[in-house]
Parts: C-alpha cells; sequence; structure tokens
C-alpha cells in the first residue's frame, strides 16, 4: 500500500507548484508538489478504506506523505479515545506549520467533542518541542475561542515559554483571533500580559491587520505597542 500511495504522489507533483511550497517551508527540503485539493481527494478515499492498516505502514519520507496521514485522521470515523490515540502517534511527525495548521483544520469532530478535546491538548502547551505546542496553540483558535472557553485560552496562552519561531508567531495569531472575536475579553488581557515584546507587539499587529477591527480601534491598538529593545526574529 506504501508503495502505492508514494508512487500517487509522485504522480500528482506539479513543478510549479512544487517551487511555491517549498519556498514557504524553509525548515524542510522534501517537497513533492502535490496540491492540497489532490491530497484532501486522496485522504478521504484512504478514510474509506482499510486506514488503520494504512496508518500502520505509512512512511514519511516527504512532507505530503506526512500530511496525507494528518488528513486521514480527520476523515475516519471511529470512536473518539481511538482516534486520539492515532493522533498522539501523529502529532511527533509534525516538523514544520503548514502539516500542524492543516491537521488541526481538519479535526473538526472537535466541534462536538470539546472538553475531551481540550482535556488533550492542553498537557501539549508544556512541551519542550516547537510543533506540538503549536498544534495545541492552533487547535485553541480554530476551536476554543468562544465565551465559554476565552479566559483559559487567555490564561494558557499566557503561560507559553519557548524562543521557537513558530509558537510565537501562532501564540501572536490566536491572540489576534481572541480580540476580533472577543474583543472585551481580550483587551483586558493584553493590557496586564506577561507575554514577551515580540509575540506581543505581533499579535497588535495582526489585530490591526484584521479587516474586521475598525480604523479607531486600529489606531487604539497602534498606540499600545511596547518599544521592544530586542532583536527581531524575522
Amino acid at each position: 500500500m506504501d508503495k502505492t500511495i508514494k508512487e500517487q504522489l509522485v504522480g500528482l507533483a506539479d513543478t510549479d507548484y512544487q517551487k511555491f511550497s517549498a519556498a514557504l517551508l524553509p525548515t524542510i527540503n522534501n517537497v513533492i508538489g502535490v496540491r492540497l485539493p489532490e491530497l484532501r481527494k486522496l485522504a478521504k478515499t484512504i478514510a474509506r478504506g482499510n486506514w488503520r492498516a494504512y496508518l500502520e505502514h505509512a512512511e514519511s519520507d516527504y512532507f505530503e506523505e506526512v500530511m496525507l496521514q494528518g488528513m486521514v485522521l480527520g476523515y475516519v470515523k471511529a470512536e473518539l479515545e481511538e482516534i486520539l490515540r492515532y493522533i498522539a502517534d501523529f502529532i511527533p511527525k509534525i516538523n514544520n506549520w503548514s502539516v500542524c495548521d492543516s491537521f488541526c483544520t481538519g479535526l473538526k469532530f472537535t466541534k462536538k467533542n470539546k472538553e475531551q478535546m481540550w482535556d488533550f491538548i492542553v498537557p501539549y502547551l508544556s512541551s519542550e518541542k516547537e510543533y506540538e505546542i503549536r498544534f495545541a496553540v492552533v487547535m485553541m483558535l480554530n476551536f476554543f475561542i468562544e465565551e465559554a472557553y476565552i479566559n483559559r485560552v487567555l490564561q494558557l496562552l499566557d503561560k507559553v515559554r519557548h524562543e521557537g519561531y513558530y509558537v510565537k508567531m501562532a501564540v501572536s495569531w490566536a491572540l489576534s483571533m481572541c480580540y476580533v472575536k472577543l474583543p472585551a475579553a481580550t483587551i483586558g488581557y493584553l493590557r496586564t500580559n506577561s507575554l514577551d515584546d515580540f509575540t506581543y507587539n505581533k499579535a497588535l499587529q495582526k489585530i490591526t491587520e484584521s479587516y474586521r477591527v475598525d480604523p479607531e480601534t486600529k489606531k487604539m491598538i497602534r498606540g499600545m505597542k511596547r518599544n521592544s529593545k530586542n532583536k527581531p526574529l524575522i
């Protein structure tokens, strides 16, 4: 099965897209160049078949092979406890922002299993691994920015301590979404937070880039920027 999947992926490669995609993923060098709609189509086919056998034997030589495994987990039909075991096995394979974010977006069953998923993702915020933390943060911003969870989300994001660029960017992105969706709850946090300067300022920047924030509010948010003495990470 693995060889067949690999051959299908290679056959779906698009040279121009490979160059485009590889440029967006500076931390890896194993991109074939398969467009996401093609990966999703293949993932759905696998999920309708013997997906357990596929995941047990799946190879991870290429970016698309790992991406495909994550997509399959978003489509499978099984008990939550079983799916979570497969997710726990998959998370250590994440080594770039694209796989992380697409994987999280695909776990739509989270909407019907909020508390179980919350309990599952929170421990990853204490990980020492960059993409394990990003996984938890991106899951929060996709599924937990709502009244019932906003205070818990803000408290936990404030405690994230990791120097990884993709952690800091995820936290700033999540905080900007918190503000856009629940500004009253978030503005108080932004005025009393303990974030590092880079993450804090980047969150403010992302808020001001949102079309859902009015010009007057953007002006106020820009006025909250810190004068950081730290060297920029980009």
